[in-house]
């Protein structure tokens, strides 16, 4: 019999994550606690068979003008063959969702694009959503191969420009400290821009930063040249993996490899951490050259990483009428932000 109950404690809750290989940093327990930084509802709970603890859920409520809704990312954190788990989490999702008077739930779940996931979750009473939660096809890169046999697998051009970072003497820094994070809030905004996308918001950034940066679970890389900036990067250390989350660039990085020899550093930081893998974030699919992330993910797939494409977003309405409406709305949004 699965029993659910509030889980109040962090090292529980991180111990527990700690064990699933799954486990990643947008069900940790600091997302979590960022999210209540800016003000918003979370809900964790924990799954029991009897005493042992067997799942985590992580929930934020969402506020939005378009429809009131909740939020699980990365997660929950379940072995998704117990039915009677699997159950007992969708029982328990909606019950939130209503408590909090959300039009529907959204789940982005660790889990691998696969028929038979997706006919799980339809058959759970999810539907596709319009958007994205995070990135589901990612590029991963395997950090137990050897320097050797990274450095075989990057296209020929992405080795050219970190021997030319080299030869120019391009500089990179990392600090947890939050000493950048102006910097960088106005850098991404200079990117959103120049490449037509929405910014976030220097809270939700700085929030972000902070949180994890308490945890020891972040850097902030800069790259320059004879002192100018090129490119910085925020990256996200966490359990068996490295996340590529944000970055953003000046027009000299057209000119000069900063970002580049940013990858170049933080891969090298992943691996002192014992980090398994190195998650370079979303990639447009192959051929979408029409995608405004199209030249960004040929930046990415040139480390030579293989994608690996997660379940997307999945919907499950709680009120069917208004959130038929949340729904053409988004697919329109889709559309006109080319995603």
């Amino acid at each position: 019999m699965i029993s659910v109950k509030p889980v109040e404690e962090q090292n529980s809750w991180e111990a527990f994550m700690a064990k699933h290989p799954e486990a990643n940093f947008l069900h940790s327990w600091y997302w979590g606690e960022f999210h209540a930084r800016l003000g918003k509802v979370v809900e964790r709970r924990g799954f029991y068979n009897g005493s042992q603890l067997v799942g985590v859920l992580l929930a934020v409520v969402e506020p939005a003008k378009r429809g009131r809704h909740m939020v699980v990312p990365g997660g929950p954190i379940i072995d998704w063959n117990n039915k009677a788990l699997v159950n007992a989490w969708v029982r328990e999702v909606r019950a939130i969702a209503k408590q909090h008077n959300c039009l529907f739930v959204r789940v982005r779940p660790q889990l691998l694009d696969t028929k038979e996931n997706r006919r799980l979750f339809q058959e759970l009473g999810f539907n596709e959503a319009p958007m994205h939660v995070t990135a589901d096809l990612t590029s991963q890169l395997d950090l137990s191969k050897s320097d050797d046999e990274l450095r075989k697998a990057m296209r020929k051009g992405t080795r050219y420009e970190l021997n030319r970072a080299h030869k120019l003497g391009i500089q990179v820094s990392a600090t947890k400290e939050p000493i950048y994070l102006e910097e960088f809030c106005d850098l991404q905004l200079a990117t959103a821009k120049r490449h037509h996308f929405v910014p976030f918001s220097k809270k939700f950034l700085s929030e972000q930063f902070k949180v994890l940066a308490e945890a020891d679970k972040v850097l902030m890389y800069r790259a320059t040249y004879q002192d100018k900036l090129l490119a910085m990067a925020f990256i996200i250390f966490y359990g068996p993996e490295a996340a590529y989350h944000y970055a953003a660039s000046t027009d000299l990085a057209r000119e000069f490899p900063g970002a580049y020899a940013i990858q170049q550093a933080a891969i090298a930081e992943a691996r002192r951490r014992g980090c398994q893998r190195y998650n370079f974030w979303g990639v447009a699919e192959h051929g979408q050259t029409k995608h405004r992330f199209y030249g960004v993910s040929v930046f990415k797939r040139g480390f030579g990483g293989e994608d690996v494409a997660y379940l997307p977003a999945h919907d499950l309405p709680i009120n069917q009428l208004r959130y038929a409406i949340t729904y053409l709305f988004e697919t329109g949004r889709r559309k006109s932000r080319r995603l």
